[in-house]
């Protein structure tokens, strides 16, 4: 066998052990074990004690989460691939003090607040979320957006950078909902709580 072969071989059993999975089964800094909760082994978890995640959500590959300012994912929520979601912010300070940045204290221009992503809602891929962003129930984030700070209502559909509200979500629920009426129930029990 040459070399080449024996790293080949050497790189792909390496890759079952590192290669993107879904963790199914989540168990939050406050001990709480969310057992409908998907993870996958690729994303980043920052300040997981300042994470409340409810159960049913998803997290999929190659995500930044950044709990350091207070980070709250509803149920039932999905987060997509390569997306970030920012409490903190510290581009602007770094601009403002240049070299001098890590030689101070208490930075002007340095962001912490807390994220809030409501119940069932959607973060499609390549996208970011700002620190003090709150995501109404049921909404979606479009692929590639960039999510400033603001409240933003229930059921918004949001696209572009910067990010704006371009639909409601409820539209095309309806039109599921007429073919599908044994699934209002369902759809109810969680979008008027």
């Amino acid at each position: 066998m040459n070399w080449n072969g024996l790293l080949s071989r050497i790189r792909f059993r390496l890759s079952a052990w590192v290669r993107p999975r879904m963790v199914y089964g989540f168990q939050r800094g406050d001990g709480v074990f969310l057992k409908r909760t998907r993870v996958s082994n690729m994303t980043r978890i920052e300040h997981i004690d300042k994470l409340m995640i409810e159960d049913n959500v998803y997290i999929g590959h190659f995500n930044l989460i950044d709990s350091s300012g207070g980070l709250y994912i509803g149920e039932g929520c999905q987060v997509t691939n390569y997306v970030s979601l920012l409490t903190h912010s510290s581009h602007v300070a770094i601009r403002l003090y240049g070299r001098e940045y890590l030689t101070r204290d208490n930075h002007i221009g340095y962001l912490k607040k807390p994220t809030r992503l409501g119940k069932y809602s959607f973060i499609g891929p390549h996208s970011v979320l700002m620190p003090g962003v709150e995501l109404g129930k049921g909404s979606i984030v479009s692929a590639y957006s960039f999510v400033q700070a603001g409240e933003y209502p229930d059921f918004a559909i949001l696209a572009g950078n910067p990010a704006r509200v371009v639909g409601d979500t409820r539209e095309g629920d309806a039109e599921w909902l007429a073919q599908n009426p044994e699934l209002h129930r369902l759809y109810e029990a969680w979008a008027h709580d």
